[in-house]
């Protein structure tokens, strides 16, 4: 494989793995105060749902964050986001998340991400991050999730990882996932090689005017980069969060399908491969997944 490419290939994976950025609120009012101040853009925005996608990039760091209300009580939103085994379940749906394992006990938990390439690989030919785990807050209205590494593929660093939520209504809960990580010099060589090569034609979802034919035109570069993967994990909470009414045998399948076709509906950001190969390709790796961990 050539080299630059190569390292290319890593950084955009290491962009996979930054899922979440410094927190906006800290605790259940926070959130509420900052759903309040969202609600003009989460009733009309470019997604025709309530959901809010942002992206920042300033020296030496990048980070994203996605405000959304789902259609699911905190009842079940909050239990069935906690724990790092539920987690795992979540970030297997991601193209690049070849394997996700967790061991320890509070306060001392790890979960284990590796990422790949947008096919079935083996797991030592991915890269390995290792996230500290906590969970700060798990009350009746307010859960906070949290995960950090020091260290990531190709230069990268300092990542964190944030989830936090809050009911709204009987029905309905307010999710923010925010994300954040550093970069030096090597890591910035290595995106501009990727966005030169197999980046180049790819976008986010910011709107920055119209071409002309009228149509929008989308952020590229790197925060285009981020905007996709806040959209995939976005969505693959959402799927996750969709299967709990399911029996639990077909949870995961029932997951891994609607995550698939969440995605086609954004298929000029996150179209990959197609709809067989994917299922193939992550029916295998759940059950790599689930025989490296017994549950």
């Amino acid at each position: 494989m050539n080299t630059s490419w190569k390292h290319a290939a890593g950084l955009a994976l290491a962009l996979a793995l930054a899922l979440i950025a410094p927190v906006h609120a800290q605790d259940a009012a926070g959130l509420k105060a900052r759903h309040d101040s969202l609600k003009e853009k989460l009733a009309n925005n470019p997604f025709q749902r309530p959901l809010v996608l942002e992206s920042a990039q300033s020296s030496g760091d990048l980070k994203g964050d996605v405000y959304a209300v789902v259609d699911q009580p905190f009842t079940l939103v909050g239990p069935a986001l906690q724990g790092m085994e539920h987690w795992c379940d979540l970030l297997i749906l991601h193209l690049n998340v070849k394997g996700c394992t967790f061991t320890g006990k509070p306060p001392a938990e790890v979960l284990s991400l590796v990422v790949g390439r947008k096919f079935d690989q083996p797991l030592d030919d991915g890269y390995k991050v290792a996230f500290n785990y906590t969970m700060p807050a798990a009350s009746a209205d307010y859960l906070r999730v949290q995960m950090s590494a020091d260290d990531g593929p190709m230069g990268t660093k300092n990542y964190r990882l944030a989830l936090e939520a809050i009911p709204l209504d009987d029905k309905r809960s307010f999710v923010h996932m925010s994300y954040a990580y550093g970069y030096g010099t090597a890591a910035r060589l290595a995106m501009q090689a990727y966005l030169a090569t197999a980046g180049r034609d790819k976008v986010g979802f910011s709107v920055t005017g119209k071409g002309e034919d009228g149509k929008p035109t989308y952020i590229d570069g790197v925060r285009g980069v981020v905007e996709r993967n806040t959209m995939r994990y976005y969505l693959a909470i959402e799927a996750y969060l969709g299967s709990m009414a399911s029996p639990a045998g077909d949870r995961q399948e029932k997951r891994l399908r609607d995550w698939f076709d969440a995605t086609e509906r954004h298929a000029r950001q996150l179209h990959e491969v197609e709809r067989d190969e994917y299922l193939k390709m992550k029916r295998n790796e759940v059950q790599r997944q689930r025989a490296a961990t017994p549950r």
